[in-house]
């Protein structure tokens, strides 16, 4: 089930009047009306979404009916590259499983039930690969195969400023970031960057926020000026 404010790749079904009906990556269908396609006036909507198209959108709210509403304005290029990469990533995931397995479709079936398959093999748990009908050679071919060239991992980063007047302030700054639990890239001062990475967008984002609130607090203690951008 997705939640709000959820990126996600879609697939435009069809169109009706104004309304734009999409199906998401786990099945359920969505709509997507016209003001949230495009900043400013639309004069013909099928000049930015026709049927077939995969597009990138923003959850923007499930009602108590179940019923999904999208928008695609409000997905930043950034964002859209970061689940367009997702879903190289999982495309990847399943053809590296299906050169190895052979119930493939049954496999994928119950690897679905707890979530993407690129998330699935990066756990690379031998139990969890036997648990969803692979055998124990195939599972422990594909350990071997993913030892060996890991998938790559999903980053999602965000700007701050960190500034301290103090007179040990550098001091304070860098035992600030030493204690982030994500990657820190300097900029300039007092610009930096701060790097979260994970399997998959919800993850990078939560550490991320979690990364930015634990900072913001501790920067707070210490005297020192924060600020997200």
């Amino acid at each position: 089930m997705v939640e709000e404010g959820e990126l996600v790749l879609c697939i435009v079904e069809k169109i009706v009047g104004t309304t734009v009906f999409v199906r998401l990556e786990n099945g359920e269908q969505a709509t997507l009306i016209t003001s949230e396609v495009a900043p400013g006036r639309i004069r013909n909507i099928r000049d930015y979404v026709w049927p077939g198209k995969k597009i990138v959108c923003k959850i923007l709210k499930i009602d108590e009916r179940g019923e999904i509403n999208v928008s695609l304005r409000r997905v930043t290029s950034k964002e859209r590259t970061e689940v367009l990469e997702r879903y190289e990533r999982e495309k990847n995931a399943a053809a590296l499983l299906k050169s190895v397995c052979k119930n493939f479709e049954q496999v994928v079936a119950e690897i679905r039930k707890k979530g993407s398959i690129n998330e699935f093999l990066q756990r690379q748990n031998i139990e969890e690969f036997l648990d969803v009908g692979m055998n124990k050679e195939e599972a422990q071919r594909l350990i071997r195969i993913l030892s060996e060239k890991p998938i790559k991992k999903l980053e999602v980063e965000k700007k701050i400023k960190l500034s301290s007047n103090a007179a040990d302030g550098i001091i304070r700054i860098k035992q600030l970031l030493k204690n982030v639990d994500v990657g820190v890239r300097y900029v300039a001062a007092p610009n930096y960057l701060l790097i979260a990475s994970a399997t998959n967008y919800k993850e990078a984002n939560a550490a991320l926020q979690t990364a930015i609130e634990k900072l913001s607090k501790e920067a707070k203690e210490q005297g020192c000026v924060f600020e997200v951008d």
